[in-house]
C-alpha cells in the first residue's frame, strides 16, 4: 500500500495590516496595496506610544480596531484536499472571512480556533483571509493583553478522511517501572460522500527512533460524520517523564483508505502523579514539591507576540533557579510554551478564566484608584465559556507538563463583585488604599453563594472532556467561599496568599489536597510548604515582571518578578535559588543602611524590598567608611567572607532565616564569599567599579542539541537573535547602576525591539534607542530576506563615552 507524506501544515508568516476600521476589507477584491506589511504573530499595541490617557491596568498602551489580510497562493496539489486555517490566538473579538465568505467570530483573545476553508478556497488566483480585530475596550483586563493576531497562523492540508482538530489523545492508565499501558483515542472525520472502512495505526518511538509500541484497529467512518477509534497497547520498561528527566516519546498516526498516509505526529511523556490530602504531590511514586511561579504572557517590547526563543531563555533561567512549575496566569498561553515546558521539564497549571459571570474591577488611573471600569470577558462568559474551556483542554491535554486544569482565578475575591451577609467587611490580598466603603457588605452586590453552582458546572464540563487530569481553582477568600461550597466540586484546592488558613482548612476538609496557587516571596510562606507535607507546593507571584497592573503613570507594569522584563536576574532571583536549587549557591547583595528599612530582611513590606533592589547588585560601591549591610543568599551551612583578601570571619546559616546578614564598613576593592558543599567549592565576589567606558554584546545561544530539539518541536520560523548588552568599566566589570542611552542599528536583518526592564521608561518600543537599566539591555533581532552567509546579520551598539561594539552573527 502506498504511503504518502504527512498532512501538510504551512505557517502563514506575513499579512497586510491596517490600524483603524476598513468596513469593506472583508471583500476579496478590496485594494490593500497601501497597507503595512507585518510578520505574524503581531501585536500592534506595543508598536504605539505609551500614554497616560490609556489604561494603567493594561500598561498604558492603545488598542483600537485593526484589520489583517493574508494572501495565500494556491497550489494545484491541494485540489480535492481538506483545507483549514488555524489561529493560535487573536486578541480579541475576531471575525474571519476567506475569499469574502464569512467563517465566524471568536470573542476570547486567548483561545486557539480554526475554520474549514475547503469549499471557498480558490485555485485560479490568490486566496484572501481577512481578519477583523476589535480591541476598543482598553480596560478589559487587569494586565496587558496585546492587540491583534498575537499567535501563529497556519494552513493545514489533509486528505478527506482526517483527524479532527486536537482529536488525538494519548494517555497511560497504568504505569509501573516494568511497563506502561497506553490508550490513544483517535477522533476522525469523513468529508467524503461515502462510508469508508479505515485502518488506524498509532506507532510510538523512543528518542533513538526505536519502535516501542504499536496499535492498529479498523472502523467505518460514515459519510460527512465523525467517529472515535481507541487503540491500546503496552510499552515495556518505560522512561518516565519528570522535571529532572523530561523524557519524550514520539507518537505517529497513520490512516489507510485506498492508500496509507501519515496524519499526525506529537511528543508525549509517560508519568504518574496524584495529589494526596496528607502527603502532597506524588510524582512517579515519590514525593515531590511544586516550586512554581505564575507567569503572564507578554515580553515587554515584544508585547503578546512572543517568539519561542524568548521563552526558552526565560525558562532556562527559571530552571537554573530551581523552579519546576509554571502557572499559566490567568488564561491559556501560546502553544509553544507548553511544548517548551515538556522539553525543559516544568509542571504546568493550565488556567482558563479570570472572571466568570461577574466583572472584576479594572483599574485605569492607577491601582485601586476609583472609580474602576468593568469591561472584559464576563459579557462573553455565558455564551462562550463552554467552548473556550473545552478547546483549552483538547488543545493541551497531551502535554506531560500539564498536571492541573484551573477553572478560575480569584473569582471569589471579596466585593469584586461577590459578597455575603456572613461578613460585614472583607479585605482582599490586593486592597491597599481601597476605600472603607468598598470593603463593606452590600446586599445589592452578587451573592457569593452563586459561585459554588458555577464551579460545579465548570468541573462537570471539564470531566465531560477529560478525566485524566484533576481540576483546581485559585481561591482568594476561602474563609468565606469554602464555607459556601466553592471548593466542593474541585479535586485540588489552590489558595492565594492564605498560608494562615492551611492548618485549619486541612482539618476542616481532610480529604482535600491543598497547594499555594499564588504566594508572596516571603520566606515564611516557603516554610509553610516545607513544614507541612500536606501542602503540595507554591506558585510565586510572579516569576517575571510583566506589562500592566501598573500602580500609576509612568510605571506601566508590575515589578513582582524574579526576572525583569528583559529577562535579567534580580537579587530576589538568587535568594529564591538558595531556597530551591539543589546545586550549591552563594550570592552577595548589599544595601546601605537607611531609616526606612527597619523590618527584618526577607520578611519586609514592599518598600524595604524595593530599597534592597534599588541599592544592591553586582558591584561594591559606597562612600568610604559608611556602614553597609551585606546579605549572602546561600544553601550552605556556613560561608567565609573576605574583603580585599582579608578574612572577615566565618558565618553560620540560620535555617530559620532567608540569608546571612553582616554589617561592615565600606572599603573599596573586592568583597568575596566562599563556601563548599559535597566537596564542591563555590564563591561570589562584588567589586568596586569605575565609570562605564565599554560594553559587552553577546548573543544568547543554546546548546546545539537543545536548539535542534526545540526547533523541531515548535516549528520553523525566521531565526530570532537575542543580544545581551552589559555596560562595563575599564577592568571589564559590569557597572550595575549605569543608564547610558544606547542606539542600536541592525544590518541585513530586522530590529524587533529593545528592552531594559525599567518599568518607568516610556520610550516608544519602536525606537532604536533606549537607556541601559542597571547596566543592562537586551536586543531582539531577526533574520530577513537580506540575511545570508554573504550578508550576515550585524548589530552595532553605540553610546556616548562608551566604546562602540559591533557583532556579526
Amino acid at each position: 500500500m502506498e504511503t504518502i507524506i504527512d498532512t501538510l501544515t504551512l505557517p502563514l508568516k506575513y499579512a497586510r495590516f491596517y490600524l483603524g476600521d476598513a468596513p469593506d476589507a472583508w471583500q476579496a477584491w478590496y485594494d490593500d496595496k497601501d497597507w503595512t506589511g507585518v510578520t505574524l504573530p503581531h501585536d500592534w499595541s506595543v508598536r504605539l506610544p505609551f500614554s497616560k490617557e490609556y489604561s494603567s491596568g493594561t500598561g498604558y498602551l492603545a488598542g483600537g480596531i485593526g484589520w489583517y489580510r493574508i494572501h495565500v497562493a494556491p497550489n494545484e496539489a491541494w485540489r480535492g484536499k481538506q483545507i483549514r486555517v488555524q489561529f493560535e490566538s487573536v486578541y480579541k473579538n475576531s471575525r474571519v472571512w476567506c475569499n469574502s465568505s464569512y467563517l465566524g467570530e471568536r470573542p476570547n483573545g486567548y483561545s486557539s480556533f480554526g475554520y474549514d476553508v475547503s469549499d471557498c478556497f480558490h485555485f485560479d488566483r490568490d486566496n484572501i483571509i481577512s481578519v477583523y480585530v476589535d480591541r476598543r475596550e482598553l480596560s478589559d483586563s487587569r494586565w496587558f493583553t496585546g492587540s491583534g493576531i498575537t499567535g501563529g497562523v497556519t494552513l493545514s492540508i489533509s486528505e478527506k478522511i482526517y483527524p479532527v482538530e486536537n482529536g488525538i489523545f494519548f494517555h497511560t492508565p497504568r504505569v509501573t517501572e516494568e511497563s506502561a499501558d497506553f490508550e490513544i483515542v483517535n477522533e476522525l472525520a469523513n468529508a467524503t460522500d461515502r462510508n469508508c472502512l479505515v485502518t488506524v495505526t498509532n506507532v510510538i518511538f523512543d528518542t533513538t527512533g526505536k519502535l516501542v509500541g504499536e496499535a492498529v484497529s479498523q472502523t467505518t467512518v460514515m459519510a460527512h460524520s465523525t467517529t472515535q477509534v481507541q487503540n491500546t497497547g503496552t510499552i515495556a520498561a518505560p522512561d518516565l517523564w519528570s522535571p529532572q528527566y523530561p523524557y519524550l516519546y514520539t507518537v505517529k498516526t497513520y490512516l489507510s483508505y485506498q492508500k496509507a498516509y501519515q496524519v499526525h505526529e506529537m511528543k508525549v511523556g509517560i508519568r504518574t502523579y496524584r495529589f494526596h490530602s496528607d502527603k502532597g504531590f506524588i510524582l512517579n511514586g515519590a514525593p515531590a514539591i511544586l516550586k512554581g511561579v505564575c507567569l503572564h504572557h507578554d515580553a515587554g517590547c515584544l508585547g503578546a507576540a512572543v517568539p519561542y526563543e524568548v521563552w526558552t531563555r526565560r525558562l532556562i533561567k527559571l530552571k537554573k533557579m530551581g523552579c519546576n512549575a509554571i502557572r499559566m496566569s490567568h488564561n491559556p498561553h501560546m502553544p509553544a510554551l507548553y511544548t517548551l515546558c515538556d522539553i525543559l521539564g516544568f509542571f504546568v497549571i493550565d488556567e482558563a478564566f479570570d472572571e466568570w459571570e461577574g466583572p472584576k474591577n479594572k483599574w485605569w488611573q492607577g491601582h485601586n484608584v476609583y472609580p474602576p471600569r468593568h469591561e472584559g470577558y464576563y459579557t462573553d462568559f455565558p455564551v462562550w465559556h463552554e467552548r473556550d474551556l473545552t478547546d483549552m483542554i483538547r488543545r493541551d491535554r497531551n502535554h506531560p507538563s500539564v498536571i492541573l486544569w484551573s477553572i478560575g482565578n480569584e473569582i471569589d475575591y471579596p466585593n469584586d463583585p461577590y459578597c455575603h451577609s456572613s461578613f460585614d467587611k472583607m479585605t482582599g490580598n490586593n486592597d491597599a488604599n481601597k476605600p472603607e466603603s468598598e470593603r463593606l457588605y452590600n446586599a445589592l452586590r452578587p451573592n457569593a453563594e452563586r459561585l459554588a453552582a458555577v464551579a460545579k458546572h465548570l468541573c462537570d464540563l471539564v470531566r465531560s472532556v477529560d478525566t485524566t487530569h484533576p481540576v483546581t481553582l485559585a481561591a482568594a477568600f476561602p474563609e468565606l467561599s469554602a464555607n459556601l461550597g466553592f471548593l466542593d466540586a474541585i479535586d485540588v484546592a489552590g489558595y492565594n496568599y492564605k498560608e494562615n488558613l492551611y492548618a485549619a482548612h486541612h482539618m476542616q476538609y481532610p480529604d482535600k489536597p491543598f497547594f499555594g496557587s499564588e504566594n508572596s516571596h516571603r520566606f515564611q510562606d516557603w516554610l509553610a510548604v516545607t513544614d507541612n507535607d500536606y501542602i503540595a507546593g507554591q506558585f510565586l507571584w510572579t516569576g517575571i515582571d510583566y506589562l500592566g497592573e501598573a500602580r500609576g503613570w509612568p510605571i506601566h507594569g508590575s515589578d513582582a518578578g524574579l526576572l525583569t522584563l528583559a529577562g535579567f536576574e534580580k537579587p530576589g532571583y538568587y535568594r529564591r535559588q538558595s531556597f530551591w536549587a539543589e546545586e550549591p549557591v552563594i550570592h552577595l547583595t548589599t544595601v546601605r543602611q537607611c531609616d526606612d528599612c527597619t523590618a527584618p530582611w526577607g520578611e519586609t513590606a514592599t518598600d524595604a524590598y524595593a530599597c534592597e533592589f534599588a541599592a544592591s547588585g553586582e558591584s561594591w560601591n559606597y562612600c568610604p567608611g559608611e556602614l553597609v549591610t551585606v546579605k549572602c543568599y546561600t544553601n550552605l551551612s556556613r560561608i567565609e567572607l573576605f574583603l580585599n583578601n582579608q578574612h572577615l570571619g566565618t558565618y553560620e546559616k540560620n535555617q530559620d532565616k532567608d540569608c546571612i546578614i553582616i554589617t561592615i564598613p565600606f572599603e573599596p576593592g573586592t568583597l568575596t564569599a566562599k563556601g563548599s558543599k559535597n566537596d564542591t567549592s563555590v564563591s561570589h565576589s562584588l567589586y568596586t567599579t569605575m565609570a562605564a567606558c565599554q560594553m559587552s554584546v553577546q548573543e544568547y545561544r543554546l546548546a546545539p542539541e537543545i536548539t535542534e530539539l526545540i526547533g523541531n518541536a515548535v516549528g520553523s520560523r525566521n531565526p530570532l537573535h537575542q543580544f545581551e548588552v552589559m555596560l562595563r568599566d575599564g577592568n571589564g566589570r559590569r557597572v550595575c547602576h549605569d543608564a547610558t542611552l544606547l542606539t542600536v542599528t541592525v544590518e541585513n536583518g530586522t530590529l524587533l525591539g529593545l528592552e531594559n526592564g525599567d518599568l518607568a521608561d516610556t520610550t516608544e518600543y519602536t525606537a532604536n534607542y533606549r537607556r541601559a537599566y542597571r547596566g543592562q539591555l537586551i536586543i531582539y533581532a531577526s533574520d530577513n530576506e537580506a540575511t545570508s552567509a554573504d550578508t550576515p546579520l550585524t548589530v552595532t551598539v553605540r553610546g556616548d563615552f562608551i566604546r562602540t561594539e559591533r557583532i556579526t552573527v
